[in-house]
């Protein structure tokens, strides 16, 4: 019998149904767990690994935003592959003169013109602003928590239809049944979920058709090292035998969905490089575009989307899973305070508002580089023009702040510079840092001076309150910080008790 909302007593029931295992699916499932929803997460595939998910096809580089998500709830340490894989932008050592820190569209900015003092409240402890990781470790280490934290995982199960009210979800996977409250369709580029649901998914056709093979090269000295921009293209071997190319047809070859050949892999790599290179075996291979569509909305009734299913786009500058690992990190404590009934009003519909325009911002910065990356006069000109401008300090600093994702703001609204960006990550005396408080998922009432109203008023409404001394301050006095990290208020000096009201009554509910 067929799950529906009348007969829903007979079916397993869950807080939230997640469609797909990904980073993303996991690491929502392990914020909503953290909060003590019931969560169950439903996944296609029947095994997680694949060799695209592991090095060097599965490296994926993570920004600041997501490293410092990843710190805050003690998962970063977990990794392995970041401790033993050279991050060629890696921060760690400090800035070291006229070495790469990054790129755009392949156009190399450098750390000697990175001035890092624009970044004011970005302490010197910080973590690292970018970092290399694999997806197939990524995904490893973010399932043994969600189990850990009682998360069911069922592999090899699709969601095939939904039905909502509103009042829950019912959802059909095959001929399995499940009901929820809330639905989140963390399901890809091709969301079954966001089909189902009718979201509108607008946006751009592709220019490119972009290729990553692993290949036998018989004569490996005819290509030039490094990405080189061609008149018919763009190659790049990241080391022996591991191939990167896009070729401007539109996204032709991609959506024929014809078979990758040797043959075609090696005529396209020669038309490109203008060589007559010979690929002796071609071991796997995969195309993708430069696609770029996001949802209109990223809720629907009890449905929401997170990650590509509510947006994608190139994988140039590697920002994807950087994007949808931060939607979840907005949503899951939005959707939990919503679950329990301790949310104020409007506290989901801000996932969308805040989410929204980054996203959009992500689809254009990778229309930008693939506009300049275009083999024709008109992007080389645009290409000789961005290339000035990241040899400059400003340029530098600007493309950097972009790249490491250190510019990420949400348009919170308050007075202090602070307020809509990530909280500095504060050393106590006693050398414990405000990232290590982070690991409940509450949110947190810093107080640095002791004012005796401030811990009143974490009370009123269920913050954590925490007072010390911390190392370095940035001559603050005060700040209240969402579970998500985001500084929601702050005060240099006394603070205004009746503005901080205003803000903590903003992102929790004012306890009875």
């Amino acid at each position: 019998m067929k799950a529906t909302l009348e007969n829903a007593a007979n079916y397993p029931f869950y807080d939230v149904i997640i469609s797909g295992a990904g980073p993303v699916g996991l690491f929502l499932a392990c914020e909503l767990a953290l909060a003590k929803c019931s969560i169950l997460i439903l996944e296609k595939a029947e095994h997680p690994l694949s060799p695209l998910k592991q090095l060097p096809f599965g490296i994926r580089g993570l920004s600041s935003p997501t490293i410092e998500a990843l710190y805050r709830r003690g998962l970063l340490d977990e990794l392995e592959v970041p401790k033993h894989l050279k991050n060629p932008f890696a921060t760690t050592q400090g800035p070291q003169p006229s070495r790469q820190a990054g790129h755009f569209a392949g156009i190399p900015f450098h750390y000697d013109n990175i001035d890092t003092s624009q970044w004011a409240y970005r302490l010197p402890g910080s973590t690292d602003t970018s970092m290399i990781s694999e997806m197939a470790e990524l995904e490893s280490v973010l399932a043994r928590r969600a189990e850990a934290l009682g998360v069911v995982i069922q592999r090899g199960l699709a969601v095939t239809d939904l039905q909502q009210s509103e009042h829950g979800v019912a959802v059909q996977s095959g001929d399995q049944s499940f009901i929820a409250k809330w639905l989140v369709g963390c399901d890809g580029s091709r969301s079954v979920v966001r089909k189902i649901a009718g979201f509108e998914f607008a946006g751009t056709e592709p220019a490119f058709t972009g290729y990553t093979a692993k290949v036998d090269i018989a004569d490996p000295e005819q290509l030039k090292p490094g990405r080189n921009m061609t008149p018919t293209g763009m190659y790049f071997q990241s080391q022996p035998g591991y191939l990167m190319m896009q070729d401007f047809d539109g996204g032709a070859f991609h959506h024929a969905d014809k078979p990758i050949t040797r043959e075609h892999v090696q005529g396209l790599l020669r038309r490109i490089s203008d060589t007559d290179v010979t690929i002796s075996a071609l071991h796997v291979a995969t195309t993708w575009t430069d696609r770029a569509r996001q949802a209109t909305a990223y809720r629907k009734g009890r449905v929401l989307l997170a990650g590509d299913a509510a947006h994608i786009h190139s994988p140039l500058g590697g920002q994807g899973l950087n994007l949808g690992l931060g939607d979840a990190m907005n949503l899951g404590w939005k959707l939990a305070a919503t679950i329990q009934q301790k949310a104020p009003e409007g506290l989901l519909d801000s996932y969308h508002t805040e989410r929204h325009p980054i996203g959009a911002q992500v689809l254009d910065w990778s229309r930008a580089q693939v506009a300049i990356m275009r083999p024709d006069p008109d992007a080389r000109a645009l290409h000789a023009i961005i290339h000035d401008l990241m040899h400059t300090r400003d340029g530098a600093t600007y493309f950097a702040g972009r790249v490491w994702g250190v510019l990420t703001h949400y348009d919170l609204g308050g007075g202090h510079p602070l307020v809509g960006y990530s909280v500095p990550d504060f050393t106590f005396e006693n050398g414990k840092t405000l990232g290590e408080l982070m690991y409940d998922g509450q949110g947190i009432l810093l107080d640095l001076d002791g004012h005796d109203t401030l811990k009143k008023v974490a009370g009123e409404y269920g913050i954590r309150y925490i007072s010390g001394s911390v190392k370095d301050r940035l001559g603050v006095s005060a700040v209240l910080i969402r579970p998500d990290g985001i500084v929601a208020w702050a005060a240099d000096k006394e603070p205004d008790y009746s503005e901080l009201r205003k803000a903590a009554g903003n992102w929790f509910r004012k306890q009875s």
